[in-house]
Order: C-alpha cells, then sequence, then structure tokens
C-alpha cells in the first residue's frame, strides 16, 4: 500500500502565504511528503501588495517601499527579476526630495534655519527611542549653542517614566516631552517673539508645526493613529535594513508573481474564502467526522470543505482581531487565551492612500495623497474633489503683501484670501484604498500598541496546539496543526513586507523541520 502524504494548507496569497508555498514546493523531495494548496479569499494574489494603473501610471495600493536595500530578501529578488530597472523616471522613486520646501499657512516659506534644528531634534529624539547611537555635534546654524540630543532624550524620557512607569511609556508623549526639553534648553531666546516676514506666526508656533508635520509623517510609518498609542520600549527592537529606502519600478507585485511562478497552476485557488477552521486541541481530541488521520477541517463561504494535516494562516492581525470578537470566530475550538490576549493587545492601523489625476489644463500625472483614517473611505469621490481641489488651490494661491501681514496662524487663512494670482487646480479622476473596510484585511499593519510588547509577537508566531515546555508536541493530539505567518508575527521586522517574507520561510522551514528534511 503507498501511505497517504500529508497535505498543508495555506491561507492567504499575500507575501508570507506566496513565500511559504515557495518554500515548500521547492524543498527538494517535498512532493513525496506532502500535498500542497494555498487558499486565497480575494480575485487575486498579493495581499496587501497591490500594484494597479491610474491616470495612465504604474500605482502602488498597498506596500511601496524597500525598507533599505542591504539585506533585504525583497531588493535581492527585485535585483534578479529586473524589477528596479525602469526607463519611465516616475517609476524609479528613490526617498524625498533633495531640496524640500516648508511652507506655512498664508505661504510664509520657512527658511533651513527655521525648519532644520527642529527637523534634526526630531529624528534624533526618534533615533534615541530605536536605540540607535545620537550624536550631540549640533548641525544647527542657529548662534544659540549646540543642542546635546543625547541629553534631551535624557530628559523626555526620565520625565515621561516618572509620570507613568516605562511599560506605560508611549512614543509620542517621549517626543513631545523632547520639544518640550529643546524648548527649555533653549530658554534664553523669546520663542513667543515675531519673527519678521511671517505674519503672526511666531518662533514657537513654526517649531511645533514643523514637528508635528514629522509626528504625522512618522504615523504613515508606523499605522498608529496617534503616537500616544504607539508603545516606546518596542521601538528599540524595531530593526531597518541599512541603505537607501527605494521603490521597485516594475511593480511590488513582481516580486510575489516571481514567487509564485514556480508553482504549478491550481496550486493557488482564488475566491476560497475560509470561514471557520476546526482544530483539535489535546483534550478534546476526537474524530471529526470526515477523516480522523487529518485533524483540521476547513469550512469555505461557498459551503464546501477541505481537510488538512497542517494549515499556515497568514491572514491579517485585523482579521484575526475581528474573528475574536465574534461569538462564532474563525476558529473551533477558539484561539487559547495566550493567543487571544497578545491578538487583543497588539496595535493594527489603517494607512490609506488617495490619488488624484488633475485636468489635462494642469497635468496628467496621478498625485498621491495619504490619510492615514478611516473617515476616507466613506467619503464620495465628489466631496474628494471638491474638497482638496479647494485646499490645493489655495495653497497655491498668492496673498497680497497686506493680506500675509494680517495673516493669523491660527486661522487657515489660505482659503479667505484674495490671490493675485487663481492658481485653480480641477481633478478630473480619483481612486482611493480602502483597506479599513475590506473584510479580507480590516486595516494596513502592525504596530506594538502601549500595553502590548514584542513578546506578543512571539506569541503571534506560536503553532497550536502549544509546544510544552520541552518545545515537543503533547503525544495526545496531532502536531502543528495551526501555524501562523504575516508581519505581525515577526518581532523585529513586524509592519514591514521583509517581515512578511521571513515569517513565511519561518513557518515552511518549521514544517520541513517537522518532516525531517535535510538542508533545513
Amino acid at each position: 500500500m503507498v501511505a497517504k502524504k500529508s497535505r498543508i494548507v495555506i491561507i492567504g496569497a499575500g507575501m508570507a502565504g506566496v513565500t511559504a508555498a515557495n518554500k515548500l514546493f521547492t524543498a527538494t523531495g517535498s512532493k513525496d511528503l506532502f500535498e500542497l494548496c494555498v487558499v486565497e479569499g480575494g480575485s487575486r494574489i498579493g495581499g496587501r501588495i497591490n500594484t494597479s494603473e491610474f491616470g495612465g501610471d504604474r500605482i502602488e495600493m498597498g506596500a511601496t517601499w524597500i525598507h533599505g536595500i542591504g539585506g533585504s530578501p525583497v531588493h535581492k529578488i527585485a535585483q534578479e527579476i529586473h524589477a528596479l530597472e525602469s526607463e519611465q523616471p516616475w517609476e524609479c522613486m528613490d526617498g524625498s526630495s533633495d531640496e524640500p520646501k516648508t511652507i506655512a499657512e498664508c505661504e510664509f516659506e520657512l527658511t533651513p534655519t527655521l525648519v532644520d534644528p527642529i527637523s534634526s531634534l526630531f529624528k534624533n529624539l526618534m533615533d534615541y527611542a530605536q536605540g540607535k547611537k545620537v550624536f550631540d555635534e549640533s548641525t544647527e546654524t542657529e548662534s544659540n549653542g549646540d543642542v546635546e540630543y543625547g541629553k534631551l532624550g535624557d530628559k523626555a524620557s526620565e520625565v515621561c517614566t516618572s509620570n507613568g512607569g516605562l511599560g506605560k511609556l508611549s512614543v509620542g508623549s517621549f517626543l513631545r516631552q523632547g520639544l518640550d526639553a529643546y524648548w527649555v534648553s533653549k530658554k534664553n531666546q523669546d520663542e513667543e517673539l515675531k519673527l519678521n516676514g511671517y505674519g503672526n506666526w511666531s518662533r514657537r508656533l513654526l517649531e511645533e508645526a514643523i514637528f508635528a508635520m514629522h509626528e504625522n509623517t512618522q504615523r504613515t510609518y508606523t499605522s498608529a493613529g496617534d503616537l500616544l498609542t504607539l508603545d516606546y520600549s518596542a521601538e528599540s527592537e524595531y530593526r531597518m535594513f541599512p541603505g537607501e529606502e527605494i521603490t521597485i519600478a516594475k511593480g511590488y507585485l513582481s516580486i510575489v508573481q516571481s514567487l509564485a511562478s514556480v508553482l504549478p497552476p491550481g496550486l493557488i485557488q482564488l475566491g476560497r474564502k475560509v470561514t471557520k477552521i476546526e482544530w483539535q486541541q489535546p483534550e478534546t481530541h476526537i474524530n471529526n467526522g470526515y477523516d480522523d488521520t487529518r485533524p483540521v477541517k476547513l469550512h469555505f463561504s461557498d459551503g464546501s470543505v477541505m481537510l488538512a494535516d497542517h494549515v499556515i494562516v497568514t491572514v491579517s492581525l485585523g482579521v484575526l482581531k475581528a474573528s475574536i470578537q465574534q461569538d462564532s470566530g474563525m476558529f473551533n475550538p477558539p484561539l487559547p487565551s495566550f493567543k487571544t490576549e497578545a491578538i487583543s493587545r497588539l496595535g493594527f492601523g489603517v494607512v490609506n492612500k488617495l490619488f488624484l489625476q488633475l485636468s489635462s489644463t494642469h497635468a496628467t500625472k496621478g498625485q498621491d495623497f495619504r490619510k492615514e483614517a478611516l473617515e476616507l473611505e466613506s467619503l464620495k469621490d465628489e466631496e474628494i474633489i471638491n474638497g482638496v481641489s479647494a485646499t490645493v488651490s489655495s495653497f497655491l494661491s498668492k496673498p497680497q503683501k497686506k493680506e500675509r501681514e494680517n495673516c493669523h496662524s491660527h486661522e487657515l487663512c489660505n482659503g479667505n484670501v484674495n490671490s493675485q494670482e487663481n492658481s485653480e487646480v480641477k481633478i478630473a479622476k480619483v481612486l482611493k484604498s480602502q483597506w479599513g473596510n475590506d473584510p479580507l484585511f480590516l486595516g494596513s499593519y502592525s504596530y506594538v500598541a502601549v500595553g502590548s510588547s514584542g513578546e506578543d509577537l512571539d506569541t503571534m508566531a506560536e503553532p497550536l496546539p502549544k509546544l510544552n515546555s520541552c518545545g515537543d508536541e503533547p503525544a495526545t493530539s496531532p502536531p502543528l496543526q495551526i501555524l501562523f505567518a504575516g508581519e505581525a508575527t515577526h518581532r523585529t521586522h513586524y509592519s514591514t513586507t521583509h517581515g512578511a517574507y521571513f515569517s513565511g520561510l519561518r513557518e515552511a522551514n518549521r514544517l520541513l523541520q517537522h518532516y525531517h528534511h535535510v538542508g533545513v
């Protein structure tokens, strides 16, 4: 008799799922050990990687950046498949402008002597929070002496810790304490003194606005809607690859497509949404009524079922959060408390993108505006067009000198001035992402929230049934029934595509090791 091969089912055809499938399928001799199948609830592969087109241009609705090219597996694959090469300059973005301009309300262009010290302060405070070496050689050009960033970080951390304890310290509170400490160190200058040529803007108001600008950018990096919810201690565990951050000219989806290209047709099944996962806990090891030799039973939205020996779950943290909040969640029996508590504590935010195509009289290139809020998803296209057109048009307008002088910094005065030039912007088309309301994702990516820790990310990666203290499965239950992969299961590279990639390799290797595969 021919022994029945084990069956491995991967739920989700995003970066983690396709990477795991690639590793398992290409492993030497794997076809003699197990059957492999990937089920995807949507109509495409890629998950939160979604390269699309808009206004004749290639755009990224989801993941966009290779976060550091030194040692990144994503960058290595992109190089191997020549995905970084393009004749279209807009497809080869490599970071921010070398000469950015910062403009305050009423079209006051801020000089580097105002912007650079606060930008350096924010960067050094974030470096401090992330455990990087902070240099105290100030680069600012003001004549008030050097700023000792390390001491400012020490002071901010000391104040925050004394107020609430390290376990409750947020990145947001640390940054604001750092800004306050900076102002105290510069107390010999009058922060409220009006600056010549900046209307009613004071130095302190401008500095706070510049600082808030960087805070908003940081929110998109982390997906935390409020930096006060972002855990401070976990920042030092997060790891970045060295080198520049770049985009992929031929589209991020090309990476997933390359990984999937080795899989035979039909191995990835689209439109197969899993609604229930039945598995066997050690104390409830009973016949599931179908096949006692395959302990996991998957139920699909079309009423069909599939049995498996091992299931790698790569759904988002947002989907897992929604599942544990339901009376009848995705798992039966429900996930054990150590899992649900970690899922509850970790953060999962929304970063949406808004693409606007300007009318032909202005431009044809889509403009990428980001707003990390669910409100964007509920807005109608007409509301977006009217609101953004008015805002951008007024931003480009030229107020008269008298009106500039009378501009009050607490008012959004740009929309209320009579312009010498009317630079009205007309928008022809709108495209927006809706990650927060998409039932297959329910958000963008994870972060370590205040009250959680890196240990929760490790807990997310633990398979079920839980390993005992010796690292072995209980003898009364089939081993490695449910495994977990995805960016929210990687302690040091969470929130990234390479974190998802690493997690897919991890779980594939776990199964290969289980079957004593040579070379793993």
